[in-house]
Parts: C-alpha cells; structure tokens; sequence
C-alpha cells in the first residue's frame, strides 16, 4: 500500500457448515459464510461495493454475486488455487487502500466431499488436456505424486526423515482436538501416520489433507468503518504474492516452494520480521507444504524444516511458533481450495476468540501478529499476507 493510502482492516470473518453438508449446494455455503460475516462485523451488506469469489461456475464473482444480491463497482475473480484467498486479500487491501473501495467482501464455497460420495466431481477430467501440461499428464504424475516427489527430493537433499513429516501431522491432529469444528480430533502418533495406506511414496493416508465440504467469507473495509463494526480490527501489514510455474519441468528446484518470494515480500513491505510473529496458518494440503513453507518464510533455514517441527514446536499448547490453529487441511476441514480458512482462523486468534485453542504470548497476552500463508497446484502459486491488532 502506498504511503498516505487508508489503512485496511478485516472486519468480519465467518465459516459456513463445514465438515460433512449433505444436500446443500455451493451457492448456500457461499450465502451462509457471506450473511455470518456481515454479522459478524456489523455492517450493513448495502456498504459492501467490492466482491471476489473463485471456484465455481464459469463467471463465480458474477454468479456468486447475484445470488447473495451484490452489485459490486470492484470485482476480482483471480484463479491462482489455494493461495487464490491470500492474492484475493492482496488485492482487496490495495484497492481498498487506493478508494476504489470501501469494503470488499471474499466468499468461498464448495461440496467437494459430497459431490465425490454422489458421483458429481468431474471437473479434473480435463485436466492437461491443452496448453503445456498435455505434455505431462501422459507420465501420469497425480496432484499428489508431485507433492511426493518434492517432499522425497526435500529428503535426499537435506536429510529430512519420514518421522519428522509425522510430526506435522501429529500436531496438527493436536491442535484440531482443542477445535470443535474439526472434523477428525481423535489423537494420532507418528507410528500411526507411518503404519497407514501408501497413497504416493512417502506419503501415506494422513500426510495427506482430508477432503470436506464447507465456505468461509472474509470481510476487508477501510480504517473509517472500523468505528461502525463491533469487532476489534485486524489490520493489513503486508502482502505478498508469486507464480513460480504450471509444468513441473519449469520448476527449477523441487525443495523450494513459491512463499520464498511472497513471504519475503509481505515481510518487507510490513516491517515485521519472522520472529516477531506469534503463530503461522499455512496451506497444509500434505505434510511436506507446512515443513518447507516455514522454511521459506525464514522461520528456519532452508533444510532445516525437520528439525524445526520436531518436539512439539507447532502446537498451540507449549509450541514455540503454533501452526495451523485450527488443526489444518490435515485434520479441521479441507473444501477444496482452503486459502480463505488460513484468513478467518487467523482474524479469530488475533480478536482472541479461538476458545480452547487461543494461542497466548509468553507474557499471557493476546497474540499481536500472524501470518497466513496459501499455497496453489503443486506449488505454483503462493500468496502471504501478514496481520496485526
């Protein structure tokens, strides 16, 4: 944001139903998210002149839109994957930041599990039918082959074992059983991660992300219409966003993922430094995204994402640095594109409205900044935003 520019603050944030939603569709999850955030801020829907929306239908904002009554004067429809909520975050703010709006509002939802049980999900039947992944897709490599692949390259290359990859599977089972919206928050240990079905080597079942239904909405308003919502703003610090690559044959080093530039970006542009941040939420699709994103936001070096997440570092009870609050994609709820989730579990601990799984200085205060941080394809895409009370 430019010297001078308004401030911007998230104002309101909500989750829809999430977890296992039968006969309900996108459109009413997106509703559902939408009218609790508006709620939750207290601001009439009749001030909201900025939408964003992606993942449905072939004209989601416009559709989305529509249906929730809108008549937006600013749209963004940016279609980056997972870190498409954090971009999203980006370029609300800066709009925001400049007066082409007042208040913009992000919406997300998806019945990805149900459209799975019920025979509906086709929409990868496409996938690398043109452009320069045509070339690929014949090999055969899956969305999570080349997670694999990464993850063992990350191995050879740095020594990461498979026991400290189960570790962030454990402990974000951990801190999803302090959540009473997670879908899964029975305990797990690393033999339990270790003993499960091999999906693609080294990943077995719960490295994996789970797959739910469920929306989230996030709503972003200039600094003068903080004094008129009833929550406590969480400010804008800084943003950062990156396309590292589509092809995996472009991708020019498998142990180093796009969040190396925007994490870098949204640390220099908000004058925070990694250590001065309280907790992380970070895109957590397979085991190995959370290991090598706390790498290249600096909060270790690189090659030194296995030692880092060992002994407990990232829980919210007794963690040095907590991640994934919530309990993640690995346990909490994963609808698809998970990005805007990172920003409302965020929001919710820096208002100090995260129950049983606050996360709390060493002083016993209210964390004072965080970070979320969303991940697209296989590692295409990054998007990092930096929040502050």
């Amino acid at each position: 944001m430019n010297p001078g520019s308004r401030k911007v603050a998230v104002v309101g944030v909500a989750l829809s139903n999430c977890g296992r939603v039968d006969d309900v569709t996108p459109y009413a999850l997106h509703a559902q998210a939408a009218r609790r955030a508006l709620a939750d801020a207290g601001l009439d829907r009749a001030l909201v002149d900025g939408f964003a929306s992606a993942g449905l239908g072939t004209l989601a904002p416009v559709e989305v839109a529509e249906y929730l009554g809108l008549r937006p004067t600013w749209v963004d429809s940016t279609s980056v994957g997972g870190s498409t909520w954090e971009v999203m975050a980006a370029h609300a703010a800066d709009a925001i930041a400049a007066g082409h709006a007042n208040a913009v509002l992000l919406v997300y939802g998806s019945t990805a599990r149900a459209d799975i049980r019920a025979g509906r999900r086709t929409g990868n039947l496409s996938f690398g039918a043109r452009g320069p992944l045509q070339f690929e897709v014949p090999y055969g490599h899956t969305l999570i082959a080349k997670y694999a692949m990464a993850a063992r390259r990350h191995m050879i290359e740095h020594g990461t074992t498979i026991e400290q990859l189960a570790e962030v599977a454990v402990q974000a089972r951990a801190n999803a059983a302090l959540n009473p919206e997670a879908m899964f928050r029975e305990p797990i240990t690393v033999d339990d991660v270790l003993s499960g079905p091999m999906i693609a080597d080294p990943f077995t079942k719960l490295h994996c992300c789970l797959r739910s239904d469920g929306g989230a909405a996030v709503l972003l308003a200039a600094e003068e219409y903080v004094r008129d919502c009833r929550t406590a703003p969480v400010w804008i610090l800084g943003t950062g966003e990156h396309v590292s690559h589509a092809a995996m044959s472009e991708w020019e080093d498998f142990t180093v993922s796009p969040a190396a530039v925007s994490g870098r970006l949204a640390f220099e542009r908000s004058g925070v430094r990694p250590a001065e941040v309280d907790f992380a939420e970070i895109y957590d699709a397979f085991t190995y995204m959370t290991l090598v994103t706390l790498e290249d936001l600096g909060f270790c070096g690189k090659g030194e994402g296995g030692a880092f997440v060992e002994k407990g570092r990232l829980l919210v009870r007794g963690g040095d640095l907590p991640v994934n609050t919530d309990g993640g994609g690995l346990s909490a709820q994963h609808p698809g594109m998970r990005g805007l989730f990172l920003l409302v579990e965020a929001v919710r601990q820096l208002r100090g409205e995260a129950g049983d799984r606050q996360v709390r200085r060493r002083d016993g205060d209210l964390p004072r900044l965080g970070v979320a941080s969303g991940t697209g394809g296989w590692f295409c895409s990054s998007g990092t935003v930096i929040l502050g009370r």
